[in-house]
């Protein structure tokens, strides 16, 4: 059953101001295309902001305001965009890690014949994108910016594929989704083993422990979220510290969050069933909940009951959903998107950066996505998706161009030189708005089911 057909005691009483106002806003927040939109949003205020004439302001508070944070003998002082990229983002990595475990738990990942598709297009179109860009940059000092065309927005390219109606089938999305999910777990392989600084074994001996206290939380059963996200906390420091890029933390936190449930469905209907009888039982005339002691112990086992077969994996899920979508990742664009599109940025569009960059995104993705493909199905290790055809296919590999947000973080760490991350910048821009504008136009060339239907249905004759 689809949530909004589950029945809601708040469902039928008029709606307080509070929620007349805030309507508008859930509305488009329930919208699958509402990150997208919204990123697209951020992205376009990034770029007029940083060409205006308050580009020093957009300077200023991304890069020059310093934020203190000190707690006891630790002493963290960074840019605004430098927490945004370690700190912010490692909730967004959490989030990541968490939907990358339970897909390959119950998801679309757990089966092999399911996953296997989605596991080869994600390698071909990982490996095309670096080894074009490599090919372009050979000899030259910028070769190490090989893991930015690799990466796919999962955001902007689902949000895109939502927009399509009908001419993206649902199983496209599917697949589009562990694609991308396949991505982000490959460009979070590439950020831990190639782009680290100076490591300190100490640190990491200390982020090792870390991570064992949370293991053993998970192996003693302990079911509550908060024990978890506090160590998790001190974990981030020690790999903030230990050289690795602090976001890893994040996704090592996520493996260690338990992902079953403490209840079996039977034994919570019946338990919940049991309260719900207690509950009805127990009404008096004239009485509410407040004053009804049986009634609130019964609320309260329920309450009990729903956190008991939700397993926390999913609770923390669900929780940290919206931020990342709607807050952490359109703050990440407004903090890094801001390209200054002056003489310097229109030069670098032919140096190596962002030739490769645009090569690897714009044709990488979907050649490798494509060709992965067809040569997994011709070879019967997987098959495509029902009621998805090779076109399609091409076109959601073109979608996969759109590297944005992950391209952009790799970016950051890919190049340490202010022009050498504006071509970068500049690269993935054009290539994102052009994998953008090609995937859109194959896919709407697409015949749906219906399409076909209509075709062969005779003409209505005249009355």
């Amino acid at each position: 059953m689809h949530h909004d057909a589950v029945p809601n005691a708040a469902h039928d009483l008029p709606p307080v101001p509070v929620e007349r106002l805030t309507a508008p806003f859930k509305r488009f927040l329930a919208l699958s295309s509402a990150g997208g939109v919204l990123l697209l949003l951020c992205t376009i205020i990034a770029l007029v902001w940083a060409n205006s004439p308050l580009a020093d302001a957009y300077h200023y508070v991304f890069h020059d305001l310093h934020l203190d944070i000190n707690v006891g003998s630790v002493h963290l002082s960074h840019g605004m965009a430098h927490w945004i990229n370690d700190a912010l983002m490692a909730i967004f990595f959490l989030v990541v890690g968490l939907e990358i475990k339970r897909e390959m738990l119950v998801g679309e990942l757990a089966s092999p014949r399911k996953a296997a598709l989605p596991i080869i297009a994600a390698l071909g179109g990982m490996i095309a994108p670096a080894l074009i860009y490599v090919a372009i940059n050979w000899g030259q000092p910028s070769i190490g910016g090989w893991g930015v065309p690799m990466a796919t927005d999962i955001a902007f390219a689902l949000g895109i594929l939502m927009l399509m109606g009908a001419r993206a089938p649902l199983p496209l999305k599917v697949f589009l989704v562990s694609l991308a999910i396949i991505d982000d777990l490959g460009a979070l392989i590439v950020i831990a083993l190639f782009y680290t600084e100076d490591l300190s074994t100490t640190y990491l001996m200390y982020a090792l422990g870390a991570v064992g206290v949370m293991a053993v939380f998970n192996a003693l059963g302990v079911r509550k979220i908060i024990p978890y996200i506090a160590v998790g906390l001190v974990l981030w420091f020690f790999v903030l510290e230990s050289g690795v890029h602090a976001t890893i933390a994040g996704v090592l936190t996520a493996c260690c969050i338990p992902a079953s449930a403490r209840v079996d469905s039977i034994r919570f209907l019946r338990s919940s069933r049991h309260a719900l009888d207690v509950f009805e039982q127990s009404e008096k005339p004239g009485a509410c909940v407040r004053t009804n002691d049986v009634q609130r112990a019964a609320v309260m086992t329920l309450e009990k009951n729903a956190e008991h077969v939700v397993p926390p994996l999913q609770r923390l899920e669900h929780m940290l959903h919206p931020y990342a979508a709607f807050l952490i990742i359109p703050l990440f664009a407004v903090a890094n998107a801001g390209l200054h599109l002056g003489a310097d940025a229109t030069e670098s569009i032919s140096g190596p950066i962002t030739r490769g960059i645009i090569a690897g995104l714009l044709f990488g993705k979907p050649i490798g996505i494509f060709l992965a493909c067809f040569i997994a199905v011709k070879l019967g290790i997987a098959a495509l998706p029902t009621g998805v055809n090779w076109k399609q296919l091409l076109g959601v590999g073109f979608l996969g161009g759109i590297g944005f947000t992950m391209a952009l973080f790799i970016g950051n760490l890919a190049f340490t030189d202010p022009h050498q991350l504006e071509a970068a910048k500049m690269g993935i821009m054009l290539a994102s708005v052009a994998s953008t504008l090609l995937g859109v136009g194959l896919l709407l060339t697409c015949q749906t089911e219906s399409d076909t239907v209509k075709a062969g249905a005779p003409e209505p004759s005249a009355a």
